[in-house]
């Protein structure tokens, strides 16, 4: 239910808050300072949102580094351990959810 509504929020260009964080913009940051993402800043809010719905603060950082060494994801990825399957499948959700809404 809440990724649905989340989701909602997403479709609607909504702000999606989630409750007790701060506006960190991490992924957003990352995002415009890629190579990938030239600046594109409309792009890089939807992958924001997309990972306030899905992320919390700290996957957020660790996702983050992804933009600056995506040989990072690689090495999560083929992790053994239960703590990085746990957030890379956080992370898939996330990845799933900005490219169904942020690439149309």
């Amino acid at each position: 239910m809440r990724t649905f509504l989340m989701a909602a929020a997403l479709a609607a260009g909504a702000a999606v808050i989630v409750p007790g964080t701060v506006e960190a913009r991490t992924i957003e940051r990352a995002c415009v300072q890629s190579d990938r993402a030239q600046g594109n800043r409309g792009l890089c809010n939807c992958i924001q949102r997309a990972a306030d719905a899905t992320l919390t603060r700290s996957d957020q950082r660790r996702a983050a580094g992804f933009f600056r060494d995506p040989h990072q994801a690689q090495e999560v990825r083929m992790s053994k351990t239960r703590a990085d399957n746990d957030f890379w499948a956080r992370y898939r959700n996330f990845g799933a959810l900005a490219e169904q809404f942020c690439t149309r």
